[in-house]
């Protein structure tokens, strides 16, 4: 009988190789073609990215030396610090997928010197690819689309992030005249202690969340409201009512928009003019602040209550009649019917589609953007109007003013929302309770 030392004698030394130099540990366990391999792809990697990924980590952690300037008359080009954070981001990344390979061998190396310890041989090369060919292959299949999510979403979410730790802003700190530092949560509590910082964000956000509320609350009770109409047993042509209903949800909103931007102009808009002819006063659809918000929630209305209404009418072709007809027999009124068994299964069947419509609606950015671009004018409000949401604000914090940290501290603190809002939600969604206990 084997002492533990002689037992695991095979598999100790394959670590402890791998870990010294890839690719020995498979050597020692006379896995040669694969021993070579990882050897090559090793010292490939390590001898020609090693300069690159150096340049890379050391330009991510002091974004800089030197900034452009003129000596001479001569421009005599400098660091770009914003440039230095996305390549030492990428480099940062490609460096920990080699970290993963160098794990990765060093437990190929344990688990085949694991089989010569219980006398078994290590596979050979062959042997691998065929196992990793049929053991593996949907890992291989997924390998494309995981590098590609990578590189064009997880990247650019995580740049967007480190953004909010720098002073990246105008005018003092825009590359590559000058640098870009890091600040660590100074951006964050600028927004919360700097007086016109702080009104602005809370302001905003207020009426952010109102806004979602009420255009989703209102396109809910609209859409049940028009389907149960059209869904009434004494109305005829209800084909032909779904079509009427549905039709502002087919036309693009891009134009919808910009027609009631017009409609509604305080100067020559058609729906002022008609009033006037009718002896009332002209309403200031979109010059008065809370005008401009009730106008919004009304256009979004019109925009977002077909595509509701043909939900509900699905829902509502799937309730029991069971109940309604013992709710008869009860005496139950039209309105007690309502409260009592349409609206708590309605609200049941379409709950996950109100989140997603409240998350959607937190974000609108082109009904606001298009149909008043955040305006009346708020004085109160730093880089922002009156009818701004978080996501309008970002948008002329970014575009126009330059604010880039600031604009990144705002969307990470929105994402923060969005994302618990909606956790919360569902994991209170009697659906999603009733997944978790089978």
């Amino acid at each position: 009988m084997h002492s533990n030392q002689g037992v695991w004698r095979h598999q100790t030394k394959a670590v402890l190789l791998s870990a010294v130099f890839i690719g020995l540990g498979q050597l020692h366990n006379k896995q040669y073609v694969k021993g070579f391999l990882f050897l090559i792809m090793a010292q490939l990697f390590f001898w020609n990215y090693y300069p690159i990924a150096f340049k890379g980590i050391s330009g991510l952690i002091t974004l800089g030396k030197a900034p452009t300037r003129i000596v001479g008359g001569q421009i005599v080009q400098g660091d770009h610090s914003i440039f230095m954070l996305i390549n030492g981001l990428i480099t940062l990344v490609i460096v920990l997928l080699f970290a993963g390979f160098y794990a990765m061998n060093i437990q190929d190396a344990r688990k085949n010197g694991e089989l010569r310890d219980e006398g078994s041989r290590a596979p050979g090369f062959i042997d691998s690819f065929k196992t990793a060919k049929f053991r593996h292959l949907p890992y291989l299949l997924l390998l494309p689309a995981a590098c590609f999510t990578l590189f064009v979403t997880v990247i650019p979410l995580v740049f967007n992030v480190l953004i909010a730790f720098t002073n990246y802003s105008a005018p003092a700190h825009i590359p590559d005249r000058s640098l870009v530092d890091w600040v660590g949560l100074r951006t964050f509590a600028d927004l919360f202690a700097q007086e016109a910082w702080r009104s602005t964000f809370l302001g905003i956000s207020v009426w952010n969340i109102v806004w979602a509320a009420a255009s989703t609350v209102s396109v809910f009770f609209g859409g049940l409201l028009l389907a149960m109409m059209v869904n009434y047993p004494g109305i005829r042509f209800k084909r032909f009512w779904r079509t009427v209903f549905i039709l502002p949800w087919a036309v693009p909103q891009f134009i919808s928009i910009l027609v009631f931007r017009v409609l509604l102009n305080g100067s020559f808009g058609p729906v002022n003019d008609m009033l006037v002819k009718l002896g009332f006063a002209p309403v200031p659809w979109l010059s008065d602040p809370t005008m401009a918000k009730v106008s919004i929630v009304l256009v979004n209305m019109w925009f977002s209550t077909p595509f509701l209404m043909a939900l509900m009418s699905g829902v509502l072709t799937t309730l029991p009649r069971d109940l309604y007809e013992a709710a008869e027999v009860d005496g139950a009124s039209g309105r007690q019917k309502f409260v009592g068994i349409t609206l708590p299964l309605v609200l049941t069947a379409t709950a996950p589609i109100l989140i997603m419509q409240f998350a959607f609606n937190f974000n609108n950015f082109n009904l606001i953007y298009l149909l008043t671009d955040g305006r009346p004018n708020n004085p109160d409000y730093y880089y922002a109007g009156s009818t701004d949401i978080l996501i309008s604000w970002i948008f002329k914090m970014t575009l126009n003013q330059s604010q880039f940290n600031m604009a990144s501290a705002v969307s990470i603190l929105m994402f923060l929302f969005i994302a618990a809002f909606s956790l919360w939600n569902y994991r209170r969604m009697k659906s999603t309770q009733e997944e978790d206990m089978v």
